[in-house]
């Protein structure tokens, strides 16, 4: 938790010797784990900028979230599940309704969007940052099954692995979250598009 020492740089100095010196801070357990929420939360709104392009901006913000709380894995752990309900995390919701709104979503679809949004932004951070909390060693272990027992597999018992196998090595391991951001981002476009053929009459 070495990124709130920014912020409460004495009180965790001194939590080395005495972890009860945090909740002076925070309210207890739960406390603690919503501040962090709320800082991984602020580190994403701090590194992005509007453009006035609400999708750009929204898979900006999206890719900043999931940055974030990857550089933190053991925090995004702990808080992706939560809800901080405090004033960062609420800037961020306030920002992503924003967009939508701005860019002439009707509210029940804008409501909708912003679900999806944030919390695949978060679902991804808990999966991704899973793999980072593991030792180095198990998740190179668990990287390298796709060249040691996919790509062996005979293409009489598996043709479509063996098909694909050296794709599959070269892209299992990365995130898919910014290819699953763009389907939420293609479909909430088709979506708006929809919604302005029809108010103008030329569906």
């Amino acid at each position: 938790m070495t990124f709130l020492a920014t912020r409460h740089r004495s009180s965790t100095a001194r939590s080395a010797s005495d972890p009860s010196t945090l909740y002076r801070y925070f309210a207890g357990l739960d406390g603690l784990t919503r501040a962090i929420g709320e800082e991984l939360m602020g580190r994403a709104m701090d590194s992005w900028t509007a453009t006035g392009a609400w999708r750009a901006d929204l898979r900006a913000l999206g890719l900043a979230i999931h940055t974030s709380y990857l550089s933190h894995p053991q925090a995004a752990l702990l808080t992706a599940s939560r809800v901080p309900g405090r004033p960062r995390e609420i800037e961020v919701d306030e920002t992503i309704l924003g967009i939508l709104r701005g860019a002439g979503f009707g509210d029940a679809d804008n409501v909708g969007i912003h679900h999806a949004f944030i919390d695949l932004a978060l679902a991804f951070a808990a999966l991704d940052a899973g793999a980072l909390a593991i030792k180095d060693e198990v998740r190179e272990a668990d990287e390298d099954i796709w060249l040691s027992t996919y790509a062996r597999l005979p293409s009489a018992t598996h043709p479509h692995i063996a098909a694909t196998a050296h794709l599959l090595a070269d892209r299992m391991d990365l995130s898919a979250y910014p290819v699953v951001l763009d389907t939420l981002l293609n479909r909430a476009e088709a979506q708006l598009a929809a919604t302005r053929n029809r108010v103008t009459g030329t569906e």
